[in-house]
């Protein structure tokens, strides 16, 4: 931690019971968001709207789970800290290692490059998650093994219909090649940093890809944080889908109508407000951190 007067490095000590208690509410949070999920998931249960969090982001739920106090705080009394990367044993306990901090500079500084560019553009809100529409779109090879809430041809209408303004190369790359031309811009990995913008839903959801990359040096509370807002920004993501998953209890955003366009902008403004405050933190701790190598 960096003490905001003098900029000097503090360091936070924390005995047993205290780290103890801040784990233990950690995981009674994960616990509130998504236990039902992760014991349905132990039981060999699919899930087609959370699997992705954890499947296309090479996730697993422990990510989510495993608490970390973040650099520059020592625990005492924990040992067992030491199994995990990035820590070491110091005076008085365990801490993470000022060494994995510095073997990560340059993830801290691409990871704040792209936040603070994202940052940088006003928030485009008139995408109305067209992307799911164009990965499916004019194809019998559907993404997932759910119905279409409109059907084959109805689907592939409302991409004709309407036009498509996907900044996110992530969601882009995905599109079918007969959906990639609708597209207002050819997007590519090398584009990204000057693509990006914080309206974007998957932008969004990209900021739990940050924080749980940059574990242990981040801490958990932040890591959750951003899984709690990627989480909200994947259901309306697929409320807004060409898929019906009425049947798993996720009413649809339809947005081939004036009235789910509406709704969609309401919710993805809303999103993109918490986003921007927690880009702004995720980057700052990145800045942070950064400093003190």
């Amino acid at each position: 931690m960096s003490d905001p007067m003098t900029g000097a490095v503090t360091e936070t000590r924390l005995s047993r019971g205290e780290w103890e208690w801040r784990r233990q509410r950690h995981r009674e949070r994960v616990d509130a968001l998504i236990g039902d999920y992760l014991r349905s998931r132990r039981r060999g249960s699919k899930h087609p709207v959370i699997d992705f969090l954890f499947t296309y982001y090479s996730s697993r739920p422990a990510h989510v789970r495993r608490w970390h106090p973040g650099y520059g705080v020592v625990l005492a009394d924990a040992d067992e800290f030491l199994s995990m990367r990035g820590y070491r044993r110091v005076d008085g306990g365990v801490s993470v290692d000022p060494a994995y901090l510095s073997s990560r500079t340059g993830a801290l500084a691409a990871t704040e490059a792209l936040l603070r560019a994202t940052a940088s553009r006003p928030a485009r809100l008139g995408c109305f998650g067209l992307h799911e529409w164009a990965m499916v779109y004019r194809t019998d090879d559907i993404r997932h093994d759910l119905p279409l809430r409109l059907g084959r041809a109805g689907t592939d209408a409302v991409v004709d219909q309407m036009p498509l303004h996907c900044t996110h190369f992530d969601a882009f790359r995905f599109f079918t090649p007969a959906a990639r031309p609708h597209n207002e811009a050819e997007l590519s990995r090398d584009r990204q940093l000057s693509d990006e913008q914080p309206g974007c839903l998957h932008a969004t959801m990209d900021l739990y890809r940050a924080c749980f990359t940059l574990a242990p040096l981040i801490d958990s509370a932040l890591t959750l944080d951003s899984f709690a807002l990627a989480l909200r920004s994947r259901e309306l993501d697929m409320r807004a889908s060409p898929y019906d998953l009425r049947a798993l209890g996720y009413p649809p955003v339809p947005i081939e109508t004036p009235t789910g366009r509406a709704q969609y902008v309401r919710e993805q403004s809303e999103i993109a407000d918490a986003g921007a405050i927690l880009r702004a933190r995720v980057a700052d701790r990145c800045r942070e951190l950064l400093g003190q190598t």
